[in-house]
């Protein structure tokens, strides 16, 4: 199970790994927090469009279910408001991240004990990047990963269920621009890309190494693209996730990557599988 905060995080952040479980048979469940009702129309091509400019979070929810229709995975909405992103740091009130904590949990803890998942999918504790939204997701998650194991929280939302393993998003990090970067210096040494890929190279330096997890998803990043082009108000064709050629990710590196960072089974790093240990032991 995944929990993201607004509709098309779940494609540019786990897609393919989404993909690539599903095609092993598990069941798969994207948690989308907020709406993105405060979201921006990012495609320049969506200007003018009539939906995007009178009802954005309709769009938004007939974009999710196209993604969701690619990646063949359960989803839920949970309803709460997108806080948007002010330069003052404030959050709307009744938004996402002005709900109290213990408000915004439950519904996370409902669906744990109905889904019953061995592994949840979280960002860090700076939400990936600074959006309200974002750290909020995490809070809630790590409160629900907690609450949903005791039978004593939330008595009402069900039977407690334990999540065996539990994983942070890993996904953009150095190691992978440093093997794309390699890669197209020996292949294609005047390939345009080198620059770009250099000079993120160079602000990722400091980066630390926190991937545990490598899940391989070479044969499933074309299901990724195709639930991130669904979301066609946020993603243009031209956006910076589609920078890497897919053949190019298959050859360097055709992983997704993840931190594992609680876990209530045994298992050995690195890992290839996110539920290394749970299938051991089942």
């Amino acid at each position: 199970m995944a929990v993201h905060a607004h509709p098309d995080d779940e494609s540019s952040k786990g897609a393919a790994t989404y993909a690539y479980y599903r095609s092993l048979g598990a069941d798969v469940m994207v948690l989308s927090c907020t709406g993105g009702e405060r979201g921006s129309i990012l495609n320049e091509a969506m200007a003018g469009h009539a939906m995007a400019e009178r009802d954005l979070a309709g769009l938004r929810r007939r974009e999710m279910q196209a993604a969701q229709r690619h990646l063949g995975v359960q989803h839920r909405w949970l309803g709460y408001e997108d806080s948007g992103m002010n330069d003052d740091g404030q959050v709307p009130a009744n938004s996402f991240a002005a709900v109290p904590l213990d408000v915004s949990a439950e519904p996370v803890v409902r669906v744990i004990r109905e889904f019953r998942p061995h592994v949840l999918i979280t960002y860090d504790e700076n939400g990936g990047y600074p959006h309200p939204d974002h750290i909020r997701c995490h809070d809630v998650s790590m409160e629900a990963y907690r609450a949903a194991a005791d039978p004593a929280r939330y008595p009402d939302a069900g039977a407690a269920w334990q999540i065996d393993k539990l994983y942070f998003d890993r996904i953009f990090n150095l190691e992978r621009v440093d093997a794309m970067f390699l890669e197209l210096s020996v292949t294609e040494p005047e390939s345009p890309l080198l620059e770009p890929l250099g000079e993120a190279r160079e602000w990722m330096k400091n980066y630390p190494k926190l991937a545990t997890t490598h899940v391989p998803v070479g044969d499933f990043l074309e299901a990724r693209d195709a639930a991130l082009r669904s979301h066609a108000s946020q993603v243009s064709p031209g956006s910076s996730f589609f920078f890497w050629p897919n053949d190019l990710i298959r050859q360097a590196w055709p992983y997704e990557d993840f931190q594992l960072v609680q876990s209530k089974v045994d298992t050995e790093m690195p890992e290839s599988d996110l539920f290394a240990g749970v299938r051991d032991n089942s």
